[in-house]
């Protein structure tokens, strides 16, 4: 046992070491025909090994996928080294459902851990590995903890001072982003070494798993990679032709199953995330001759914030918008039309649901071009650019938002809003109604999984409720704005507008 304990000493660093001494590769048995980690595995283990050289700073792994490419086996890998190389290890290894946990997860450590050449120090039950040794057994762990939303305590616990800390995601693609917010939260203990690996095919192309890859918002800090099952020698290619001749190279469904690469369409999502993402690379085009249509989302006090979008045509970019935080509909509508008069636009379209009419009532009273739009009522017949069936207004502006994306160009961070614009676009899900109309997710629903009010994207979709007559000269536009600015207001007057 002791020539154990100082062969595993050496490999605190080796991970990549630790797994070609550890099992009786090419020996009779089980592993009689094989001879050792695939490529693709030793370079996550060769990774690994580098990153806990330096203690200042946590080791994040994470990796997409095809199916049958050794991932369990690698978790099971990572697992038995963590704990047998470093003493006095604490870690915690959970799955997008307990089902995968129980029956895939711990099944396949379950087999590597009868494998392993140095077991009799560790024992393995139903949900932990542990120290063999009564003295270390609470505090040299790593425990199956089943993700709950309401129960978070085994993330925020994650404290192993000056020692090591393992947390392993498997199928993260579908853990909640508030578990990984709470994990995060946790992972603070200085002069500590902390890994954190999540593995997962790429089945949503939202949420805190796919912002650990390019173009994420929290890419800068994982080492990533994407695997792709034909590069594995352990899938079956025959299978693999056959759903790329079915499917198509490019189809989600060999993106996500063979190529290991996120979907273009979400399963879920009404807007697709590179639809979004392509329209914040996309550069402002010139400036054009269409209208200026000003959305405003209503917010009032709370969390949510009220926001003034002005587009014109393809632009959703040069004029900016406003995000205000704890305005009431007054000073909401003074923005609105200064907003209105500042950028000479043709129209003001506002989410009049709950306390948004009170702002178009005010703006029209102001005499600014106003329109109601009632995310309730009925749809208008549909979008010409997709001929979909919508349930409501809110879903058909979302719609034509949607088609609209295809050549419009947003920006991405919003100053004042916590979640990019992409995150936004990208959070509603979607369903048909018993007429067989798209209804969207409301703001309600999202709120209770988790997901923040999309704001900015209603500002900008209100834009499309209506098509509105613009003079098509210079002249003609000039004369229509002086007929609407109202003679006796200023919205500039500093009592009347919010600093």
């Amino acid at each position: 046992m002791t020539d154990f304990v100082e062969d595993l000493a050496q490999f605190s660093s080796d991970p990549l070491g630790f797994v070609i001494w550890a099992f009786p590769w090419g020996e009779p048995g089980e592993l009689e025909h094989e001879t050792g980690p695939e490529d693709w595995q030793r370079g996550v283990l060769i990774d690994l090994g580098e990153g806990t050289i330096d203690f200042a700073k946590a080791v994040q792994l994470a990796t997409t996928s095809g199916h049958g490419v050794g991932k369990s086996a690698l978790v099971s890998w990572i697992i038995l080294w963590a704990i047998s190389t470093f003493t006095d290890t604490k870690g915690v290894v959970t799955a997008n459902t307990e089902n995968q946990l129980k029956t895939k997860t711990w099944v396949e450590l379950a087999k590597w851990y009868r494998l392993f050449i140095a077991k009799t120090l560790f024992e393995l039950n139903a949900t932990s590995l542990k120290s063999a040794d009564p003295a270390h057994e609470n505090t040299w762990r790593i425990d199956m903890v089943p993700w709950s939303e309401r129960n978070q305590e085994a993330f925020a616990g994650l404290h192993n001072q000056g020692k090591r800390i393992l947390v392993l995601m498997d199928e993260a693609s579908a853990i909640p982003d508030i578990i990984w917010e709470t994990t995060e939260g946790a992972l603070t203990d200085k002069g500590t070494q902390i890994i954190w690996a999540v593995f997962g095919n790429p089945t949503r192309n939202k949420g805190r798993f796919r912002e650990c890859f390019a173009h994420g918002k929290f890419a800068h800090r994982w080492l990533s990679r994407a695997v792709d099952s034909r590069e594995v020698t352990l899938t079956d290619k025959d299978q693999i032709n056959a759903w790329i001749k079915d499917y198509g190279e490019d189809s989600d469904f060999v993106r996500v199953r063979v190529r290991g690469v996120f979907p273009r369409v979400d399963a879920t999502s009404f807007i697709p995330f590179e639809l979004a993402l392509e329209a914040t690379l996309r550069t402002a085009p010139l400036p054009s001759g269409d209208p200026i249509i000003i959305g405003v989302d209503v917010g009032r006090f709370g969390d949510d914030p009220s926001i003034i979008y002005p587009r014109k045509g393809r632009d959703a970019i040069t004029l900016g918008l406003e995000v205000l935080y704890g305005t009431d509909t007054m000073q909401t509508a003074a923005r609105a039309a200064a907003t209105f008069l500042r950028i000479r636009a043709a129209m003001v379209m506002v989410d009049s649901g709950g306390v948004g009419g009170g702002v178009a009532d005010r703006l029209r009273m102001l005499q600014i071009p106003t329109m109601d739009v009632d995310f309730g009522s009925g749809a208008d017949g549909g979008d010409v650019n997709d001929g979909a069936k919508y349930a409501n207004k809110r879903a058909e502006i979302w719609g034509r938002l949607r088609s609209w994306l295809k050549f419009g160009s947003i920006p991405n961070k919003i100053p004042g809003v916590e979640i990019t614009f992409v995150d936004e676009l990208t959070g509603p899900t979607y369903g048909l109604n018993n007429a067989e109309a798209i209804q969207l997710e409301s703001k309600k629903v999202m709120r209770s999984r988790g997901i923040k009010s999309p704001n900015v994207a209603d500002a900008l979709a209100c834009t499309f409720a209506y098509d509105i007559y613009f003079p098509e000269t210079r002249e003609q536009r000039e004369d229509y704005v002086k007929l609407h600015t109202p003679v006796d207001y200023n919205p500039y007057e500093r009592e009347r507008v919010l600093a």
